[in-house]
């Protein structure tokens, strides 16, 4: 082939550009005469690491979507002709003029607890402070163990993992697997960076679910913006997408962002996507949440996720 150059845009992070190199290998593979030029952009989240998540709408005037704006408006520019994402921390509802042309293959979806010393969340102290930048993350700790104080933190992978570097005021902190996979920071079990080496406990089974779109790279695109989109459909991988579609739109119906605390796990078998949700509520913090499930075909992820917010609603 012989494409002209395309333009990458991604954040700065270590993580950012470890997926950035995922994506721009498996198009070169794709592709081998393609030529990938990268511009870093730094996003509302990178330039205010100070605030809270809850802050930027009041603080920096940015109600949703903190971690892509910038990539967007380059995009949108011609600064750059797509944009490389962690997949959960994309709205659920783009700006008009945009696309999500493609995702890799998934990675492990499950959040990790890292403690100094070794407690799952089982056996975590009562008052242990457990550290997270996560909503969803927070409320899941809350519903299983109410006696245990989550905390927000900011910074990314390697920042907040030094964070339990003694001494240190936190017990633990909640982390993506993926992405201490990604940076080949997890090792069995636990998490070895400057030489110190941190505990670490898989959460998995049916009450600690995934952000939607966890554990997956997107790739985003100016919408109509074919020859580009075409490119991408050769690194695209149709059991992910058809996955992380089911999930964001289930939360595009329900009206939820990025910080919502929702939790969705799906699982294909065949031509079957399976998807279970907990749906916390925003108001009420006491509130157990909406356990449910359902099941539809690969083929039509929207109507898998129209049935399972159809059943939230009613619930």
């Amino acid at each position: 082939m012989n494409e002209k150059a395309l333009i990458l845009g991604t954040r700065g992070s270590e993580l950012a550009l470890c997926q950035a190199d995922m994506v721009t290998a498996a198009l070169q593979q794709a592709h081998p005469t393609l030529k990938i030029e990268r511009r870093i952009i730094a996003t509302s989240g990178d330039k205010r690491p100070d605030l809270r998540f809850s802050e930027f709408n009041q603080v920096a005037h940015v109600d949703k979507g903190i971690f892509i704006k910038e990539l967007e408006m380059a995009l949108e520019s011609g600064e750059i002709d797509f944009a490389v994402h962690s997949l959960k921390d994309v709205p659920s509802d783009l700006a008009k003029g945009f696309a999500i042309a493609a995702v890799l293959p998934r990675a492990n979806t499950e959040d990790v607890l890292l403690t100094r010393d070794g407690y799952t969340l089982d056996t975590l102290p009562a008052g242990a402070k457990i550290g997270t930048s996560s909503v969803r993350r927070q409320r899941m700790i809350k519903w299983r163990r109410p006696d245990v104080v989550a905390e927000e933190i900011r910074g990314n992978v390697p920042t907040r993992v030094r964070k339990l570097f003694a001494p240190s005021q936190l017990d633990g902190i909640l982390l993506a697997r993926a992405g201490l996979e990604r940076l080949g920071l997890l090792k069995g079990d636990a998490v070895q960076l400057d030489g110190q080496t941190i505990p670490a406990t898989i959460l998995g089974g049916d009450d600690f679910l995934p952000a939607a779109g966890q554990g997956a790279i997107g790739i985003e695109i100016r919408d109509g913006d074919e020859t580009t989109r075409t490119v991408l459909q050769a690194i695209n991988d149709s059991v992910t997408f058809a996955s992380v579609q089911a999930e964001r739109e289930f939360l595009r119906l329900l009206g939820a962002g990025c910080q919502t605390p929702v939790g969705a796990r799906t699982s294909v078998s065949g031509e079957s996507l399976h998807m279970r949700v907990l749906v916390f509520s925003e108001k009420n913090a006491e509130a157990k949440p909406v356990d449910l499930e359902a099941t539809g075909s690969m083929s039509d992820p929207l109507a898998l996720a129209t049935d399972l917010a159809g059943k939230v609603q009613k619930a």
